[in-house]
């Protein structure tokens, strides 16, 4: 009786010299097909509201001076964004990677660093989606997050992975404060 070889992983060849990547294809794919004028302002106004989660911490803020019952709690979840973008531009020093550079791609924005893993903005957006929607009782993930990691995509600044590991840890950086403040809400 013979036993199968277990599978193999499928692991990408490197793309052949002067072939861009899987990444770089789709990042100029999704420019071609979406990055019109109305939707590159759109992207622009995002990447602004989202840079250093400045917009992030500002909602936080606010709700901190509008919900006064629950002041301690919106600035314990601003606290968690200011936290999660941290936590994005330490990985972003210890990966390196740098942004897409290639001539396919057009890059629509001024970045404050070469490098592009995580999405800096991906995480903090999504961290503030989860911890905010615990506050508000709506779920704002999906109002709020695709629309920023689509709009990294198409300002050419961060590859598809990018943003997906950003959501990622946005999203288990979110996940925990929100957990941190249901546990002090039941306590």
């Amino acid at each position: 009786m013979t036993t199968a070889a277990p599978a193999r992983p499928r692991v990408e060849e490197p793309p052949a010299p002067g072939q861009p990547s899987v990444e770089v294809r789709m990042l100029a794919q999704i420019q071609r097909r979406i990055g019109r004028p109305p939707v590159v302002r759109a992207a622009r106004g995002m990447s602004h509201f989202g840079e250093h989660a400045i917009g992030w911490l500002a909602i936080g803020l606010v709700g901190a001076a509008v919900d006064r019952m629950r002041r301690r709690d919106w600035l314990t979840g601003a606290a968690g964004v200011a936290a999660a973008h941290g936590a994005s531009i330490a990985v972003k020093r210890v990966v390196r990677r740098r942004r897409p550079m290639d001539e396919s791609v057009e890059v629509l924005v001024k970045t404050p660093s070469r490098l592009s893993f995580p999405s800096s903005h991906a995480t903090s957006t999504t961290a503030a989606a989860v911890v905010y929607s615990g506050l508000t009782g709506r779920n704002l993930v999906p109002a709020l997050v695709p629309p920023m990691l689509v709009s990294r995509l198409v300002l050419g600044v961060h590859y598809p992975s990018d943003v997906m590991a950003g959501a990622a840890l946005g999203a288990v950086v979110g996940g925990v404060v929100r957990r941190v403040l249901k546990r002090k809400r039941t306590s």
